[in-house]
């Protein structure tokens, strides 16, 4: 009996133990973009994206073994300029697949820069889960020297594997700076600091440790009520660039090809052109939701400002530049073609 008792403490011991240094379990999945890029030479600014797989990625920084249980997929293989609606369905389901449903603590998305936070912000409207999701990138190829995407990715990891990053939605991991999906702007073309928040970031990384310093006040991941499991396509939406002069060809184009919605980055406060305003206003009547947006890279786009949005039945994007602004009116209008309910839902998310 004693030699029982002792063996059953030895085994909750051994099990206590266990449990105590078991890493979380990471899951990358690669998308391709400038992080598995390759260029002709070290110093060379030409190159292309998506030529490396996501193997390479995760042996090139070994490091990340010690924080986490890391293994990896490669979903597609494309520069970001290339990322489309199929792309993001799958990857939004099998994100949801991995943390709801596999037992994964994070998932890791390696992307390019072009349109990393249109994805970032399709994620955060679409991966219920309190888990995080990080999307890292590199403003160099992989080859080149001094090349950033390592240190993103480890600094991507180190975040995920950290129970503090739970219950924030969708962020970006890029030059330390963890920063919130509905935020993510890219602000230089070429800069490895891009990366900025519209009202700041919401953390850092030091150390191999996240610090979070803000949490996002909009409902996104667990709070969204979009669900896009059952999904094959989204509505068709467009953008129209504002400018003096401008002409309402584009517009009447995504009218004849029977588009759903039209976002507008409109100049100032969302403004049309006179010529452009008259086709909006007809394509609202058709039952093309219009949506105000700005050209202008921060502040609102103000609901019943110098264009009566209530009057005309437009929607103003409020704090959403344009291409976000796309991806919610194409959710919203999985569920909805009602435009005071669009409004609703972007005062919400």
């Amino acid at each position: 009996m004693k030699t029982f008792k002792i063996s059953i403490l030895m085994i909750l011991a051994l099990v206590f133990t266990l449990t105590i240094s078991a890493k979380p379990k990471i899951r990358i999945i690669a998308t391709g973009g400038t992080i598995a890029g390759v260029s002709a030479s070290a110093t060379s600014s030409a190159y292309g994206a998506g030529q490396v797989g996501i193997q390479t990625l995760i042996d090139a920084v070994p490091q990340i073994k010690d924080l986490a249980d890391v293994s990896g997929e490669q979903l597609v293989n494309i520069g970001s300029q290339d990322m489309n609606d199929d792309v993001w369905l799958k990857l939004a389901k099998r994100i949801n697949q991995l943390l709801n449903e596999e037992g994964y603590d994070g998932v890791l998305v390696t992307h390019g820069t072009d349109t990393m936070e249109e994805t970032a912000y399709f994620l955060t409207l679409t991966v219920h889960s309190d888990k995080p999701v990080i999307l890292v990138g590199s403003m160099r190829p992989s080859t080149a020297i001094s090349a950033d995407g390592p240190a993103n990715l480890y600094n991507g990891v180190a975040a995920l594997a950290d129970p503090a990053s739970n219950g924030h939605g969708v962020m970006a991991c890029m030059n330390n700076k963890l920063i919130d999906a509905k935020s993510l702007i890219k602000t230089n073309t070429t800069d490895c600091a891009t990366f900025k928040g519209t009202y700041g970031e919401i953390g850092y990384v030091y150390n191999g440790k996240p610090y979070y310093i803000l949490e996002p006040t909009y409902k996104h991941t667990t709070q969204s009520e979009f669900d896009v499991d059952n999904l094959t396509k989204l509505p068709m939406v467009g953008i129209i660039y504002g400018y003096a002069n401008a002409s309402p060809l584009p517009m009447q184009a995504f009218v004849n090809a029977k588009f759903d919605g039209i976002v507008l980055a409109g100049v100032g406060d969302g403004n049309f052109y006179k010529d452009v305003f008259d086709v909006a206003v007809k394509a609202q009547n058709s039952g093309i939701q219009i949506v105000r947006s700005s050209r202008v890279p921060t502040g609102p786009t103000c609901l019943n400002g110098e264009v009566d949005d209530s009057k005309y039945h437009f929607v103003a994007a409020l704090n959403l530049n344009p291409q976000k602004a796309r991806i919610l009116l194409q959710l919203a209008l999985t569920k909805t073609h009602d435009w005071q309910q669009i409004q609703k839902y972007f005062q919400e998310y």
